[in-house]
């Protein structure tokens, strides 16, 4: 079944039957009963009250350092009892040490992997229930109680009948009435409410919710994860820094998910990472950069990457061990993400506000005009003197400026875009609080742009390279010298690729453009071919640039592209 087929839930039937998110179903059936909406209202906030209220009493007393670790586990106990939705809520602060307090924060990671399990026997009976054998029958052994417990399953350690050692993941009961009923609440709070929040979406709030809630339902298809796990292993196939575990489908189902066991350490266990000889500096690199290649190579990326999802193996790898929560970009998109990182780089305002149109957050009849001027006082704030400065957090706060004073939206897709990013930069800052994300990313999308083979994304470099019909030498040079910085980027590849492209078809307007900018007025400026030279020149010898021009020549020589060269240089 499809994310947007709907399946009709009449007020006489269970949220159980409820196989995909319809938020128009699950309205309809809490309709006609309104006590268990009140209540469920009632609890949250007589939860929340209690919590406020110990809080506030604190202060009044000058009690608030001596009872602070009582509150963050009190906090935590809240989330706890309120059940999975919340959790999930307290598993997303966890990640941000700079949002979120020591004592407070401390108490929700434990969050990720450290909830109250549910009774054994249930367990069992929910395997033998969704395998149709025992547990004795399907294990040679299993461990005899949940070696982690998490928001919507907890998860044992067993031992195939092969003998291969697998993690065995299994649902916790009853979460379609829970997550149903608390999605209901969310949306009707955001209907009721969503205008009186300091908030400017451009859109109704209950789409982020709805997008939401399609995850949320995703996520405890475990047939639905296992798949995901196999394309995103697709993916990651020669990637030699990331582990993705096996599934084993013959032990899985839609609520039990048997996969490869792996040895490895929590990323918040920074102690443990470093004993093990592992740098986590290292580590900060795999993680951010395999969350770039997800969102701008593969489009397929992990929605929800909170330590508890990601380990450091035992050989320094990164390992991704939950799939349940992820989603596709188009490739117009990833193009349109990687450009707009280097514009918001470049300082280039104007095509930073055009990308913006291209990725939905202004509409296409919007005047950018007067939002060019206001883009480059909050975000040419936020990045500060150098890349280096530039944070995901310092943008979200100083960018909701700009969405409240202009017609700025978020697109319910990138709701869980800029979630993920934040809660990678939040999980990097917890390992290294100095960490600046582009740093490591913005090298990665600089080489990713200047050796990207598809004609779209080629198309992405040139929109970033020529202003006003001017190729912009500068940026060139930029971009090049902060590939360079990544100790795997190599120009030889590059340069070769770049002639190819240029002699192509394809680059015909290239080469009209590179003719114009170094014969400018009928003479050629020596300096332009000497800045030319300049960027090659560490890395290329004379004999080692004329053999890669050569080739790419030979390239095309049966398109008759080399028939071309003479007429146009």
């Amino acid at each position: 079944m499809s994310r947007h087929q709907k399946v009709f839930l009449d007020p006489g039937r269970t949220p159980k039957e409820l196989k995909s998110y319809d938020p128009e179903a699950i309205a309809r059936y809490y309709r006609s009963r309104p006590w268990l909406f009140i209540w469920r209202t009632i609890s949250i906030i007589w939860f929340f009250g209690i919590f406020l209220f110990h809080l506030k009493w604190d202060q009044w007393t000058g009690q608030v350092e001596r009872n602070k670790y009582k509150r963050a586990s009190e906090i935590r106990t809240t989330l706890t009892r309120l059940g999975p939705t919340f959790i999930k809520v307290g598993q997303a602060l966890s990640t941000r040490p700079d949002l979120i307090r020591k004592d407070f924060l401390e108490e929700l990671i434990k969050l990720q992997d450290q909830l109250p399990p549910f009774d054994n026997d249930i367990a069992f009976a929910i395997i033998k229930q969704d395998l149709g054998r025992t547990v004795a029958e399907t294990y040679r052994e299993i461990s005899p109680n949940p070696i982690a417990a998490a928001s919507l399953g907890q998860v044992y350690r067993a031992i195939l009948p092969s003998g291969e050692e697998v993690a065995v993941k299994v649902q916790r009961p009853n979460l379609r009435p829970v997550l149903t009923l608390d999605l209901h609440l969310l949306r009707c709070a955001a209907k009721w409410f969503g205008r009186w929040l300091p908030l400017n979406l451009g859109h109704d709030l209950t789409l982020i919710i709805d997008e939401f809630g399609i995850k949320l339902f995703e996520e405890i298809d475990y047939v639905n994860e296992g798949r995901n796990a196999e394309k995103f292993a697709a993916n990651f196939a020669n990637d030699p820094e990331v582990k993705v575990p096996k599934i084993y489908w013959r032990y899985s189902g839609n609520r039990v998910l048997t996969l490869e066991w792996i040895e490895g350490y929590k990323l918040t266990d920074t102690d443990k990472i470093k004993a093990a000889g592992i740098d986590p500096n290292e580590i900060i690199k795999i993680g951010v950069t395999s969350g770039l290649k997800q969102l701008l190579e593969h489009g397929f990326f992990h929605a929800d990457p909170h330590p508890g999802n990601l380990f450091a193996t035992l050989d320094g790898r990164m390992a991704f061990i939950d799939f349940g929560m992820m989603d596709q970009l188009e490739e117009e998109t990833k193009e349109t993400i990687a450009s707009s990182v280097v514009q918001l780089i470049n300082r280039d305002y104007q095509a930073l506000a055009e990308d913006f149109v291209k990725l939905g957050f202004l509409t296409a009849d919007t005047d950018i005009r007067p939002i060019i001027p206001a883009l480059e006082r909050v975000l040419g704030n936020a990045i500060g003197q150098s890349v280096g400065d530039f944070n995901f957090k310092t943008i979200t706060d100083d960018f909701s400026e700009l969405m409240y004073e202009y017609p700025f939206r978020v697109p319910a897709k990138f709701a869980l875009i800029i979630r993920s990013l934040i809660t990678q930069e939040g999980l990097a800052l917890s390992l290294d609080p100095n960490f600046k994300i582009v740093q490591v990313g913005y090298p990665y999308v600089a080489r990713r742009l200047l050796t990207g083979e598809s004609p779209q994304l080629r198309r992405r470099l040139l929109d970033v390279l020529f202003k006003n019909g001017k190729f912009q030498w500068q940026r060139l040079e930029n971009m090049i010298q902060i590939a360079r910085s990544d100790g795997n980027f190599d120009i030889l590849p590059t340069a070769r690729l770049g002639i190819t492209y240029l002699l192509s078809d394809e680059g015909r307007y290239l080469r009209n453009q590179l003719l114009l900018a170094v014969t400018e007025d009928d003479r050629v400026h020596t300096e332009e071919v000497q800045r030319i030279w300049a960027l090659v020149q560490d890395d290329l010898q004379p004999q080692k640039l004329f053999n890669v021009a050569l080739n790419a020549i030979r390239e095309f020589s049966t398109t008759g592209v080399a028939a071309i060269i003479p007429r146009e240089f």
